[in-house]
């Protein structure tokens, strides 16, 4: 049988339709526009469904069931969104809503959790504790126990992203201060090189952004392998924000694997080096075995096979 996963961001719904094996046979997207009305944003879900289910040729009873990877707390028994804060949702019954318009069995879940059950499909190598870390619109984080999601007592567990990284820093989505996500996140990194380039007008972060449109994820990056010295300084102080959390989450956990993902995981050892020896010199475990921290390999394709694989 097959599955629809649909993985919910903050930027663009990714969806696909997966194999019992984890391997997807057909996948798209279309823009989230977060800040529309949710019922809007189901209909996208649903329509972006039908329209893989035709691509692929396929009928609707060819699938089995539809698995959805929603930013927040989510009640994975009832399908309702209790809180999401980065697409505004609120005991929002999005399982209901979503079969209003397409007649199958929905399971809903946090999409970090989602990520990192998809990750640990890919490359978890059967692991018994593999905490997967997402960098996109925010900070996400998915923790698998044994092959299976640790969701907490209540649903709520696993939000990385929202530990103190400087109290009283940066506001947090949230509606606290100095979030991890509100320094280690792709938006975060965005908001530092921006601060960088009124700061360096002659850096080469200005001619890149020029040439792409926009500022992205990727100009400073892009600068700091060309020399550009305060690009350089950006990457280096990004590092050192997700190395931070990183260790923090290492300290707690001790997991066998601490996966990266996220787009700007695609930056591979340029980003994953620095973290990974920042992390080395200062976590708390000197002398055992240490954690090992790599870049995703599924990348984006996580959440979409981690959502059809929670709805079996």
């Amino acid at each position: 049988m097959m599955y629809i996963g649909i993985d919910l961001g903050g930027t663009n719904i990714a969806a696909g339709i997966v194999r019992e094996d984890g391997k997807i046979v057909v996948q798209s997207s279309v823009p989230t526009l977060s800040q529309r009305p949710t019922d809007e944003i189901v209909k996208d879900m649903v329509f972006l469904s039908k329209q893989l289910i035709k691509d692929a040729e396929l009928e609707l009873n060819d699938i089995e069931a539809v698995g959805i990877g929603c930013p927040g707390t989510i009640n994975f028994e009832t399908g309702e969104v209790i809180y999401s804060n980065n697409i505004k949702m609120e005991h929002y019954m999005l399982a209901k809503e979503f079969q209003k318009y397409l007649n199958l069995p929905v399971k809903i879940d946090n999409d970090a959790n989602c990520a990192a059950m998809g990750e640990y499909i890919v490359s978890g190598n059967n692991v018994p504790i593999f905490m997967f870390i997402t960098l996109g619109t925010g900070v996400g984080s998915g923790l698998i126990l044994n092959g299976k999601v640790f969701r907490g007592f209540n649903g709520a567990a696993s939000e990385a992203g929202h530990i103190t990284l400087v109290s009283g820093g940066e506001p947090c989505t949230c509606g606290k201060r100095g979030c991890w996500e509100t320094y280690a996140s792709v938006t975060a990194l965005i908001r530092q090189t921006k601060v960088a380039m009124e700061k360096n007008p002659e850096s080469l972060m200005h001619e890149i952004a020029k040439a792409e449109g926009k500022i992205s994820g990727r100009t400073s990056f892009d600068a700091a392998k060309q020399g550009d010295k305060a690009a350089q300084a950006v990457v280096k102080q990004y590092a050192q924000y997700v190395a931070d959390g990183i260790v923090s989450v290492e300290n707690v956990l001790q997991p066998d694997i601490i996966s990266v993902g996220g787009g700007i995981s695609r930056e591979g050892e340029y980003l994953l080096q620095p973290v990974c020896e920042y992390a080395a010199a200062n976590g708390f475990n000197k002398f055992m075995p240490k954690t090992k921290i790599v870049t995703a390999q599924s990348f984006n394709d996580a959440g979409i096979i981690g959502a059809a694989m929670i709805a079996k």
